[in-house]
């Protein structure tokens, strides 16, 4: 297994991700609620280790 390159940089809500390759995605973060435009899924933190997942479809 190799090393993986990632850099998060935040603007309030807003999340840029970046790999090696350069931008990646955003995501927008409020309290527990987050959505990521890579894999139109959003995500619910739920208490302890644990956050709910629901992906959207591509079409």
């Amino acid at each position: 297994m190799g090393l993986v390159f990632r850099k998060r940089k935040k603007f309030g809500p807003l999340i840029l991700n970046f790999t090696e390759n350069g931008y990646s995605s955003w995501s927008l973060k409020i309290g527990r609620w987050s959505w990521n435009s890579r894999s139109r899924a959003h995500r619910y933190d739920l208490p302890g280790p644990f956050s709910w997942k629901q992906d959207k479809s591509r079409s």
